[in-house]
Parts: structure tokens; C-alpha cells; sequence
């Protein structure tokens, strides 16, 4: 697969019926390049817009390759 639909819905329904304040987010490259894309930016921005309503905190969102992480918060993308 070379994408995904990500709805706040279901990214959030897990985290809501535990009872979370927040929520890190992975998910993986399968290609190796742990790069943020365009899209990974803009739903990463979309999930703590709709975090905050809900309040909850999006910490974190990390991607993952086999040799590499990358944390979109640490690059300031979030």
C-alpha cells in the first residue's frame, strides 16, 4: 500500500474508551525512507486540531523504518 485514509475517529476511538489524555501516534514506511510526507504532515496537523477539541493531546507522531525513526514533533512539524 502507498497510503491510507485516516479518520480522527477512529484514530481517537481507542484512546477515548480507555479514558486517555493523550495519544502518540506510529506508523511505518515500508519503503525505508522515514521522511515525512506532505499528507503525514497535514493529518498529523488535522489529529491535534481534532485532539484539542476533544481534549485530548496529540504527544507524538513517530514514524518507523526498519533502521530509522522519526518524530514529527522533534522536527517541529506539529
Amino acid at each position: 500500500l502507498d497510503g491510507s485514509m485516516v479518520h480522527p475517529r477512529e484514530v481517537f476511538r481507542p484512546a477515548m474508551m480507555s479514558n486517555a489524555a493523550a495519544v502518540i501516534l506510529f506508523h511505518n514506511h515500508p519503503s525505508g525512507d522515514a521522511t515525512p510526507s506532505n499528507k503525514d504532515i497535514s493529518i498529523t496537523r488535522r489529529l491535534v486540531d481534532a485532539g484539542k477539541l476533544m481534549g485530548m493531546e496529540l504527544l507524538d507522531h513517530i514514524i518507523v523504518t526498519r533502521t530509522k525513526v522519526v518524530s514529527l514533533k522533534a522536527r517541529g512539524l506539529m
